[in-house]
């Protein structure tokens, strides 16, 4: 049976090719992963238009999730960072809420589980990175700290042509440049950047924690699932230290 340790489904934006390959490379053995597109029109990764597309997505996020319920999962993650940027403290939780109730299956978003593991790692200064335009990532910021989080580092790549065309390096150095000696972890935030193949050198070489949304997404299914599975080689978080 596929999925025999558990099914984890992800709500992944329409035009986002980082969530797919990178869960599958964390996906332990006997865990499988399925997902299910979100629905906006528009040039999809560009700073323009992102509102809209995050206000689309939200729209359409009963029907996606209903389908991909279908699958019969664990746990249902929404992969996509900015969408609890948008919606606020609030509504973030009152969707988790109705989804949780009209699916009756376990439903989390990509913010909630970088709360929970930043929780889980003890630490509350952080440093914060983005790609995002300098609203968005103000928003972002202003989230982390109603959720009790000190942000004493922020920043965010520029040059940013297309979210969907950034690379680990470019996400490495926005990371270092977000980091401060006070600093007891970095986050690096969104889940188009691709950000798996620099967590472990970053953290190395900061000695510090390093976080994205991607490796709390996957850390945290796994984690509701019941699945004990520590993935070396992607940062502290992965390998077990939570």
């Amino acid at each position: 049976m596929m999925g025999w340790r558990a099914r984890i489904g992800f709500l992944v934006p329409p035009g986002n090719p980082t969530v797919e390959p990178e869960m599958a490379e964390l996906a332990p053995a006997g865990v499988s992963v399925h997902f299910t597109r979100l629905s906006a029109s528009g040039p999809a990764g560009t700073h323009d238009g992102q509102e809209e597309r995050n206000r689309a997505q939200i729209a359409s996020l009963d029907e996606a999730t209903r389908l991909l319920a279908m699958t019969a999962p664990q746990v249902i993650v929404l992969a996509h960072t900015a969408t609890s940027y948008t919606l606020g403290r609030e509504a973030e939780a009152d969707l988790v809420r109705r989804q949780e109730t009209a699916m009756g299956t376990r439903f989390v978003t990509a913010f909630g589980s970088v709360r929970e593991a930043l929780n889980c790692l003890g630490v509350r200064r952080i440093a914060y990175a983005t790609p995002y335009s300098a609203d968005l990532t103000e928003r972002g910021r202003a989230h982390l700290a109603l959720h009790g989080f000190d942000v004493v580092g922020v920043a965010r790549l520029e040059g940013v042509r297309n979210i969907y065309e950034e690379t680990a390096a470019r996400a490495s150095a926005v990371g270092k440049q977000a980091n401060r000696p006070e600093a007891e972890a970095v986050f690096l935030s969104g889940t188009g950047m691709p950000t798996l193949a620099m967590l472990q050198v970053l953290e190395d070489g900061l000695g510090k924690p390093v976080v994205s949304a991607s490796s709390a997404m996957m850390w945290n299914a796994l984690r509701i699932a019941g699945v004990s599975s520590p993935r070396p080689g992607y940062g502290r978080l992965l390998a077990g230290a939570c």
